[in-house]
């Protein structure tokens, strides 16, 4: 194969399928990891793929195509999303087993997580990317079917998966939060987080302030004792007083503001 032909065939792929994962390509197209890596650098010069770790995403130019991309989200609420993460990460013990939800705020968490013993199962392509080559860590992916704008697995496949399996602590996102409890937009990914919630002891809710107020089509889950709510400001009184009588824990990560 020449190397016109394998960057005609991975922009294919990537254009197709939005998100590609440095394994897969490998794979699909009988390529070392190095061949690949470059071959993305060069798609990515062009103007064609964003890379990022293990892999890269197709760059879309209309605008509600950037709302739901990854990596285009990944650039908002930074600091809040930075400051959020290392006070999750800290809750995190060597030898945990560790369910880890798509999204970005939980990918700024898995980068703090790379140097821990873990057994981490997650639906995240991007962070079962950064994952693949850190031998520290063993990584279980869920079957299911591929949210491509998202890089998330979810479905029936995923679900069943999240059945059988337990967790010490499950860390995930949402898109708000309210006195009812978190929410999100998508009905798949509510019922796999649902899952998640119930294969594990504790679960703790990474939401920068952002999502304060802010309903979606599905709420996820009601606040219990098992939930920790980690954000960068106090919530509204209302929502605060929510999560105390519901037994559920609040903690506020400190910034660079503060």
């Amino acid at each position: 194969m020449t190397n016109k032909q394998r960057l005609d065939l991975i922009e294919k792929h990537i254009r197709e399928h939005k998100y590609a994962d440095l394994h897969t390509l490998s794979t699909l197209f009988g390529s070392s990891l190095s061949t690949v890596r470059r071959a993305l650098d060069e798609l990515e010069s062009r103007g064609v793929l964003r890379r990022h770790h293990g892999g890269a995403s197709l760059i879309e130019t209309d605008e509600l195509a950037k709302e739901y991309d990854f990596i285009s989200r990944d650039q908002r609420q930074a600091e809040e999303k930075f400051s959020i993460a290392r006070l999750v990460a800290d809750q995190v013990q060597p030898g945990m087993t560790v369910i880890l939800d798509g999204g970005t705020s939980i990918y700024a968490v898995a980068r703090l997580l790379t140097a821990k013993r873990l057994q981490v199962i997650t639906n995240s392509l991007p962070i079962a990317g950064l994952f693949s080559e850190i031998g520290s860590l063993e990584t279980i992916v869920t079957g299911g079917s591929i949210q491509n704008r998202l890089g998330v697995l979810v479905g029936p496949l995923c679900e069943q998966s999240l059945e059988q399996i337990h967790a010490d602590i499950a860390i995930l996102g949402g898109a708000g939060i309210t006195e009812a409890g978190v929410w999100n937009h998508n009905a798949l990914i509510v019922a796999t987080q649902r899952k998640m919630i119930a294969a594990s002891e504790r679960t703790l809710f990474a939401l920068d302030s952002s999502k304060f107020g802010r309903k979606a089509m599905s709420l996820t889950a009601p606040f219990c004792e098992k939930f920790t709510i980690v954000t960068d400001q106090k919530p509204s009184p209302a929502v605060a007083t929510a999560i105390k009588n519901a037994g559920a824990s609040l903690t506020v990560a400190p910034t660079s503001r503060d």
